[in-house]
This record gives structure tokens, sequence and C-alpha cells, in this order.
């Protein structure tokens, strides 16, 4: 058994491009980093997926979690600020995996047709686990069948996928193919990106598996805190 949690944190500069609730509610940037790091250290998940990290976040949980080791892949592509002046000091984007234990990078890269978003795996106990961030438009279906190359690269080896896939759990289960199986929220979840309108998925953090088995999926409320909930897992290897 592993357990597992996936939260796309919310890159600032993103938010603030994008006209985020979040920005507005934690003016002060510093603290909002400081209230995540906190967050994610009080975790007890084996594993630890997160998406849209900014370099001085990576940096406060590198400061926080010195007992665990912290694998993170920069993207070529940096956000850049759009209406004004970020406050971060260093707002290159980063994918990253926090792992209690042995643990050994396998791989890293951004998707070739997007600089913004990509994978990053690693091996824990003979596991691959993969934290990855999927564009939201058709892209997506080129960068799927990546995903399945490198969650397929090991093929002796059961692989653990989480993140953000920017779509629903019918479009990924239909790309990446039968070897993967897509977790399934229960009804009564909380939504793991919450939308006060449109007609997008409000479900579109996933865990998905190849060779293993979801015992418990669950939807935490990320209190504010970034646009997406947290989601956990155990996983039966």
């Amino acid at each position: 058994m592993i357990t597992v949690a996936t939260w796309n944190v919310l890159h600032r500069i993103h938010a603030e491009n994008w006209y985020e609730d979040v920005s507005s509610r934690w003016p002060d940037e510093a603290a909002r980093i400081d209230a995540v790091t906190e967050r994610v250290a009080a975790r007890t998940e084996q594993v630890i997926a997160l998406q849209e990290v900014s370099g001085d976040q990576l940096i406060s949980l590198r400061a926080a979690l010195p007992g665990r080791t912290v694998h993170s892949m920069q993207y070529p592509r940096v956000p850049t600020a759009r209406r004004h002046a970020s406050a971060l000091r260093d707002p290159s984007e980063h994918l990253v995996l926090i792992v209690e234990g042995a643990s050994r990078e396998i791989a890293g890269e951004s998707f070739a047709d997007d600089g913004g978003k990509g994978a990053l795996a690693v091996s824990v106990e003979g596991v691959v686990v993969i934290s990855t961030h999927v564009s939201g438009d058709r892209r997506r279906t080129k960068q799927l069948a990546r995903l399945a190359e490198v969650a397929c690269a090991t093929p002796e080896y059961p692989a653990v996928l989480l993140g953000d896939f920017n779509t629903d759990r019918a479009t990924v289960v239909s790309s990446l193919g039968e070897r993967f199986s897509v977790a399934e929220l229960s009804e009564s979840s909380l939504a793991t990106r919450p939308r006060t309108s449109g007609s997008k998925s409000q479900v579109i953090d996933h865990v998905v598996v190849r060779d293993a088995t979801v015992r418990e999926v669950v939807v935490e409320d990320s209190g504010g805190l970034s646009d997406h909930n947290l989601v956990r897992a155990a996983i039966a290897l």
C-alpha cells in the first residue's frame, strides 16, 4: 500500500493574470506561500504531487521539509505578469514530487507543444510515480499519449499518475487506454476545481494507476489557498 496526494497550489502570476479570487483573499503572497507550505508539511502521505509551484514556493517547501526528498522540474516557460509587476522573487514554475523515504528521479520533461506543462517521474519503492499538469485544450491528446509512454517505460513496475489533467475523468480514461484506471469520486465528493460559472468540468485533478488498485480517494477543501482542492488516495500494489 502507498498513500499519495496531489494539489495544484496555483502560481501567483497565473492567479493574477486570470483574476482568481485567491489573489484578493491573499494579498500578501509570502503569507500564502507560508500557509501552503504549512499545509503540505502537515501531510502524512508518502508521496505528494504539486503543480504550479513558484520558485518562491519551492524554496519555502525545501526549507520546511528537511526530512523529505523534494524532487522538482522547472518549465522552460516562465509565467509573465500581465497586469502589474509580480511580488515573486523567483517567478519560475515547477512540477514537484515530495517523497518520504528512498526515491530516485527517472524523468522530467515539459511537453513538446507546451513549455509550461509536463511530467516529473520518480521511482518510490518499486513504483513509478508521476506528477503532471496537462494543457486544457486539444494539445492534451498528444500529451496524454506521452504520459502513457512515460508510465509504461518500466513495465515491470506499477505506475501512479497524479495531477491536474485539465479535463474530466471520461476523457482521461479514453485517452490513456485500457491499461490504466482512473479513480472515480463519490457523488458527494467536493469538486477538485470548483467553479461558480461556465460548463467546464469541476473534477479535473485525478489519481490514475496502472497495475495497481485505488482503495480510497478523497477530496479535501484547500481553504481558499488555491483554486484547486487537494486529492488524496490510498493505493494497493
